[in-house]
């Protein structure tokens, strides 16, 4: 470009952009749909402040991505492809590009992927598309390959997407800082410092350990603090009702007061990608706010509380109480409530944690140290830290119901449950 262009950022100060196929990239309808995309779905009815977007992560991973590349390219590593610094910022910037509103709440709801709808947008009738085919005919499909993780060098698939990436690095600052929290926070530019080209591998140097130790407590932090808050848990159990009771309206054959063809054909399993494309928080906003005026008491009544946030209360039980959760249910079809909606269980293992696992797998490729004999080892095995809190699962069993259901229950008649439902924390 003839002058770089500069984003103020809170997280990393400044976002520098020096390619005009990048600037074009952001500058696409689809990438800046991402505006109206929170990163954090529902976490904003828990924490306030988290209404950052799609957008801004995605170009701090990018920032990240730069970072790093230009570190290798400073320090002239051999072992670094310069040929592919476009497209790993490419895929940097647009790895989040398929997200959807409450992206994991919809994800789930209609088993969809948002990295599936990413590469479609990016190999899709799009100006996406048509910014990438500018560099060469193939150049889509390879970004798409980066995202989707099918690409065949695996060190530009590993500042992307691996255990110590750029998407990561940035999340944990960017949501840790919006949410207002301390337990993302780890030092970045110390890492970006021991980061490492190796025989087609990203690697750390070995004295930079106790940086990436820190990187993963705060990942582990972040998980149990923050994206597993149980506040939050309950906003996308009541979202993923919603769409459950709509989709079973539909199926019934029950004519809605209102809908918006996208929805429709979300609902449908018939949506197209230029239907995904108008499918944004601001829509599906809109949606709920006329769902709270259905006829169909349920749907109407799901969509006033996620709204209002009367969200469901939770409390903890031991797994070898589940005869109570059996009794509960019963209890709640009995006094007013459906269960199929009015109540959820919500178990750890249920839960997508992203652990730090050190068995290498396409999807998670292992954090190696490169030590002054330029010998490789999974972290693991010099880190008692992250050894501790490798493949660690902890978190407590939750049962999910409306706050009126201790209302409708006497505590003579049902002490068993009262005593169940006391848990609340």
């Amino acid at each position: 470009m003839k002058e770089e262009k500069v984003f103020k950022d809170p997280v990393h100060k400044y976002i520098y952009v020096q390619d005009a196929t990048i600037w074009d990239l952001i500058n696409t309808r689809e990438f800046q749909r991402l505006r109206r995309i929170r990163q954090l779905g529902t976490s904003y009815l828990t924490f306030h402040g988290a209404e950052h977007s799609r957008f801004s992560h995605s170009l701090g991973v990018y920032e990240i991505t730069r970072k790093i590349i230009s570190q290798f390219e400073r320090n002239q590593y051999d072992d670094w492809p310069k040929e592919e610094r476009l497209l790993c910022l490419c895929a940097a910037l647009l790895h989040d590009l398929g997200h959807g509103p409450f992206s994991h709440s919809i994800e789930k709801a209609f088993g969809t992927k948002h990295e599936d709808w990413s590469c479609r947008i990016v190999l899709g009738d799009t100006e996406v598309n048509r910014v990438l085919s500018r560099i060469s005919p193939d150049f889509p499909k390879r970004v798409a390959g980066v995202i989707c993780k099918s690409y065949s060098e695996e060190i530009v698939v590993s500042l992307v997407s691996s255990q110590l990436d750029a998407d990561r690095m940035d999340y944990l600052l960017r949501d840790a800082y919006f949410t207002g929290v301390n337990y993302g926070t780890f030092d970045l530019e110390r890492i970006l410092r021991v980061i490492r080209p190796y025989k087609g591998h990203i690697v750390v140097k070995e004295s930079g350990m106790h940086a990436v130790e820190d990187y993963l407590m705060s990942r582990y932090q972040m998980y149990w603090q923050v994206y597993f808050h149980p506040v939050t848990r309950s906003a996308e159990i009541l979202l993923h009702k919603v769409f459950a009771r709509a989709k079973h309206l539909y199926e019934d054959n029950y004519s809605f007061g209102f809908m918006v063809e996208p929805i429709l054909h979300l609902i449908q399993n018939k949506i197209t990608l230029e239907d995904y494309l108008l499918l944004d928080e601001s829509v599906m906003q809109t949606m709920l706010t006329f769902w709270c005026q259905e006829k169909d008491e349920i749907l109407a009544d799901l969509c006033k509380r996620f709204l209002d946030r009367k969200l469901y209360k939770y409390s903890t039980f031991e797994e070898s109480n589940q005869h109570l959760i059996k009794r509960m249910e019963r209890v709640m079809a009995e006094v007013g409530f459906d269960p199929t909606y009015y109540m959820e269980i919500d178990f750890p293992s249920n839960q997508s944690y992203d652990v730090y696992r050190p068995g290498e797998t396409d999807d998670n490729l292992p954090i190696l140290l490169l030590d002054h004999k330029e010998t490789l080892t999974e972290i693991t095995h010099r880190s008692e830290i992250v050894q501790s809190i490798s493949g660690f699962q902890m978190g407590k069993h939750h049962v999910y119901y409306p706050e009126e259901l201790l209302e409708r229950l006497n505590a003579t008649d049902y002490p068993d449950l009262w005593e169940l439902l006391g848990e609340q924390e």
